[in-house]
């Protein structure tokens, strides 16, 4: 954007801004006018916050004015713009007279309504630059940064705080993201649909959040390239900085049809793509489950230094299938240290498995799994562990509460000692993995087939992901494996 402000001055405006005016409020709860300030106000957003509406009606507590003009100057600088495109000209010009710096539009009739409307966007674009102010958007769906309590968009959620931040093509991928960061409880520093990215685009916002000290790994839903070369040299920096995960949509002949209808955007050749991912370090996702996973896992877990990997598990079964997994990927199932089994057996009956995976075989007492998995992260053999099998107790637990001869037979008791102990088992291993520096990730089915039970539920308070099935969390220890690898050969 020539003769806009210094980029980082102009992103901070957008993500973390003195002041919001919702141009264009409503007070009728249907429209995006009320929506966006409704979700400014409720997300605890202490800024100060304006709305321009015609009638100067009251809005959710804030007095509307009729224009922009009517505002103080140099007391708001974002600008979320709910008014028709028609109007939005004028708009930008009375919102540069405030000292007004970023400027996200929701408003349709641009880009995507054919020429009359690539031509509206071409002057929006033009007058933005004139200006000097950012432009995101049009037609996009909003901005959330949990660093300043910022939810600016014209949908749901508002994310937990975390260190994700957040970019897409599609506004509906923000959402998807977003829900995923409150169900797994992994937040989110900052997320962006970028419309129409008519003068500022995905790969803008990742070079942004690349230099962000609140994010720590850039998540991304792209669905067009137009400058191979550039994009693949820019997002070489990017991941240079921070980890990258992108999922892309058109790589197949349907999905590139489909992407074509939606933004326009013609994918680039699949295999093409996949390459410039691994040539420069960046993860590329399968799925929008898979993208999320992966972000939450550098967002979380410590790096290991190699791809020997160990699992703790409570029943046998797991732990075939997980070393089945372990096997087909690119991590190492390691063989047990003998030392290691020597001390574990100090640990265990007889029956435990002495190899890898560690079955546990239901020998364990109440300090067995904290006192293994300590004993398995210290070992300079090992370079990450999978530990399934939590929750299990808090699982009877439920039922008991549940079942009629609950509180009496000393089922309080007991349920309460299962509780605790899942509980503790996840603050145990999130508090080894902090200590060893090595990743442990946690793996159950209960991660969504019970989400209150007290393992699942702990895991999301350590701040950390718990995984819903093994396969996904070998997936995920993959992505940071190879990370770690590429950024190790790099000297990075």
């Amino acid at each position: 954007m020539s003769g806009a402000p210094r980029p980082g001055l102009a992103f901070d405006a957008l993500f973390a801004p003195k002041g919001v005016v919702v141009a264009g409020a409503s007070s009728h709860p249907g429209k995006f006018g009320f929506v966006a300030l409704h979700n400014l106000l409720a997300s605890g957003y202490t800024g100060a916050v304006a709305a321009t509406n015609r009638e100067r009606v009251d809005v959710l507590g804030v007095r509307s004015v009729a224009d922009i003009d009517d505002l103080d100057a140099d007391t708001y600088d974002l600008v979320f713009v709910c008014t028709p495109a028609s109007a939005n000209l004028d708009l930008l010009r009375a919102c540069a007279r405030k000292g007004i710096r970023a400027a996200f539009i929701t408003s349709a009739g641009y880009g995507e309504a054919g020429e009359a409307g690539r031509a509206a966007e071409r002057e929006l674009v033009a007058l933005a630059d004139e200006l000097g102010i950012l432009l995101a958007g049009p037609n996009g769906q909003g901005v959330v940064s949990t660093p300043a309590n910022l939810c600016a968009q014209i949908v749901a959620p508002f994310p937990p705080v975390g260190h994700i931040g957040v970019a897409s093509q599609s506004g509906n991928f923000v959402s998807s993201f977003l829900n995923l960061a409150r169900a797994t409880g992994v937040g989110v520093s900052r997320a962006v649909s970028a419309g129409n990215a008519a003068a500022v685009g995905v790969v803008d916002y990742l070079e942004y959040y690349a230099d962000d000290s609140h994010t720590a790994v850039g998540l991304a839903y792209l669905e067009g390239v137009t400058d191979g070369r550039g994009l693949y040299e820019r997002l070489v920096r990017i991941a240079a900085k921070k980890p990258l995960v992108l999922l892309k949509g058109g790589a197949t002949a349907g999905g590139a049809r489909a992407a074509a209808s939606h933004t326009g955007s013609l994918a680039a050749d699949d295999r093409v793509f996949d390459g410039m991912c691994r040539q420069a370090g960046i993860t590329r996702a399968t799925n929008v489950e898979d993208a999320f996973e992966a972000a939450a896992t550098f967002a979380t877990q410590p790096r290991p230094n190699g791809p020997r990997t160990i699992v703790v598990t409570t029943a046998g079964g797991w732990g075939v299938v997980t070393a089945d997994a372990i096997t087909r990927s690119e991590l190492e199932l390691a063989s047990l240290p003998d030392d290691l089994r020597a001390e574990i057996d100090e640990k265990l009956p007889p029956r435990w498995s002495r190899s890898n995976p560690i079955d546990l075989a239901g020998g364990e007492t109440r300090d067995t799994i904290p006192e293994v998995l300590a004993l398995v992260a210290d070992h300079p053999d090992v370079d990450a562990i999978v530990y399934l099998g939590l929750g299990i107790q808090s699982n009877q637990a439920r039922l008991m509460r549940a079942g009629r001869f609950y509180p009496d037979h000393g089922l309080e008791r007991i349920v309460a000692y299962h509780e605790r102990q899942d509980a503790r088992f996840a603050e145990c291993a999130a508090a080894v993995s902090a200590s060893s520096g090595k990743p442990i990730l946690t793996a159950t089915e209960l991660a969504i087939a019970d989400p209150d039970n007290a393992g699942p539920a702990a895991v999301r308070e350590s701040g950390r992901l718990c995984y819903a099935s093994a396969d996904r969390a070998v997936r995920a220890l993959e992505h940071l494996w190879r990370d770690s690898r590429h950024r190790a050969r790099r000297g990075r």
